[in-house]
């Protein structure tokens, strides 16, 4: 037998189910007194899983260990972890490649500690070595730099010092092994750590610690110094939470094609669907074919709607004029990402040559199948919205080219894979070349004549779009090259003056 219940009774008892998974996820973060996560064991087949209720790994902070072979990045490592997490050697170049690995560390909470190859590293393989070590600066929050206070700061140590310093990123220098320098019986005289091989570098003492991991000498003090680093006054970034009020009515539309991953959500719609919960909003979810029938079901229209960017096109002509509507996709670009910048690079298209390539980044790798949004239908896309025969060249993962100028667009995905310093540094790094940068979610919805819907959830940046002297741009031909600065200049002082 169907029973049919009354919407209102259909909403109540979404309203208590909702608060009832609020609560469990809730309770699966609580802490003790002392800040430190409160424990639970999880039974094999217990549907809630490790994975699921485990801080992303984008979103923890990223902490590179740098310094020569044999300085001791690994037994830091294990040092200020308290396991053997790291393979500890007296064999020179014992780490070949750089190793994340995720982890709890107090005081700072959920982090990704990145153990690096040797900077000294000799030949031609060893060189490939270190240029690896160098490219993790470009998704590091903090840096460690680690070096043998038996030998002082050496070249090698200051080279990757001086970059850190150039990016700003806040960093520690581990002057490990003092305990060779601290025993009076051995005679070993360790060379005075604020000694540098270039008198014209500035290293901050109060950056600087003597460790030691064979006596554990400082090791609690270093891990405080390394939480210190994280800026207090850092603001906290939302996905969605500040959009939203209380009890309001999210719908998330999720298609399921071939291309989804069976049995589970992907990465940005688990945090959205979070990040609601924390705003003590509601989400419904459905896909494309059934949303008509989601809409009709609530007494009243949603806050927003927020949709897979590939189904964009079909979402914008079932939902209502007056309901605000955006995707995953743009949400990302906002959350870690410059949305402005996007913004501003999707006018790109509209400039698009013949022969000219665009290169489509995406900060994970996956099994490419067909319909790919990335490979194939972002393209398919392009070229029919330019009627130019535009070639595409593809990167996925880690990857990102060092040169970009070559490309006359960067169209990247959200990022959710990736922390937002290594976002920045792919952001900068095109921009830089002069180069515009857009989004997934950005560039579909500007393909499909909608972007400015898409963006009416933020006033200031929908006003960007919607100026005459961006829309006059965006839709002429720009002469080539493309003054991505010139552009970011009309924007600019548009804002000025609104």
């Amino acid at each position: 037998m169907i029973h049919y219940f009354h919407i209102h009774d259909l909403e109540k008892e979404y309203v208590k189910a909702h608060s009832f998974i609020k609560n469990e996820v809730l309770f699966q973060i609580q802490t003790d007194c002392k800040g430190i996560p409160a424990q639970k064991e999880y039974k094999k087949g217990d549907y809630k899983t490790m994975s699921l209720n485990s801080t992303p790994s984008a979103d923890r902070v990223h902490i590179g260990i740098f310094g020569r072979r044999n300085a001791g990045k690994s037994s830091i490592i294990n040092a200020i972890t308290g396991q053997n997490l790291a393979i500890v050697s007296d064999v020179l170049g014992t780490t070949t490649d750089p190793v994340p690995k995720a982890m709890e560390l107090l005081p700072l909470g959920p982090v990704v500690i990145i153990d690096t190859p040797g900077l000294d590293d000799t030949g031609e393989l060893g060189q490939l070595r270190v240029k690896k070590a160098y490219q993790i600066l470009n998704k590091t929050d903090i840096a460690v730099l680690v070096i043998d206070a038996s030998l002082g700061m050496t070249p090698e140590d200051l080279s990757i010092l001086k970059k850190i310093q150039d990016k700003k990123i806040p960093y520690v220098v581990v002057n490990n092994k003092s305990d060779l320098c601290s025993s009076a019986e051995n005679g070993t005289v360790c060379p005075n750590p604020d000694t540098l091989p270039d008198t014209s570098f500035h290293l901050d003492a109060s950056n600087s610690i003597d460790v030691s991991t064979v006596t554990g000498y400082h090791i609690h003090e270093l891990k405080e110094l390394i939480a210190r680093q994280v800026s207090e006054d850092e603001q906290d970034k939302y996905l969605v939470r500040d959009l939203l009020s209380p009890n309001d009515f999210v719908v998330l539309v999720v298609p399921i094609d071939s291309a989804a991953p069976k049995g589970r959500l992907i990465l940005p719609q688990q945090q959205t669907i979070r990040d609601i919960l924390e705003a003590g909003a509601i989400s419904l979810v459905t896909r494309e074919t059934e949303l008509t029938r989601t809409l009709e079901s609530l007494r009243e229209p949603p806050r927003l709607v927020i949709t897979d960017s590939q189904a964009f096109g079909i979402v914008d002509k079932l939902v209502p004029k007056n309901v605000q509507l955006t995707s995953f996709s743009i949400l990302f670009a906002r959350y870690k990402g410059n949305l402005r910048q996007a913004i501003l690079g999707a006018a790109q298209l509209n400039s698009l040559q013949d022969g000219d390539t665009v290169l489509i980044s995406e900060g994970c790798t996956h099994h490419r199948q067909c319909g790919d949004i990335g490979t194939e239908k972002l393209p398919n896309w392009i070229r029919r919205f330019t009627g130019k025969d535009v070639q595409f060249s593809f990167t996925a993962g880690n990857e990102f080219p060092e040169d970009v100028s070559k490309y006359a667009l960067v169209v990247h995905c959200g990022g959710c894979m990736l922390n937002e310093r290594e976002m920045q540094y792919r952001l900068r790094h095109s921009a830089e070349r002069n180069v515009p940068m857009t989004n997934y979610g950005i560039a579909i919805a500007h393909m499909h004549g909608i972007l400015d819907r898409a963006l009416a959830p933020f006033p200031d940046l929908h006003q960007a779009w919607s100026s005459t002297a961006i829309c006059s741009i965006s839709r002429s031909r720009c002469p080539r090259p493309w003054n991505f600065f010139m552009l970011s200049k009309i924007h600019r002082a548009y804002c000025s003056s609104t």
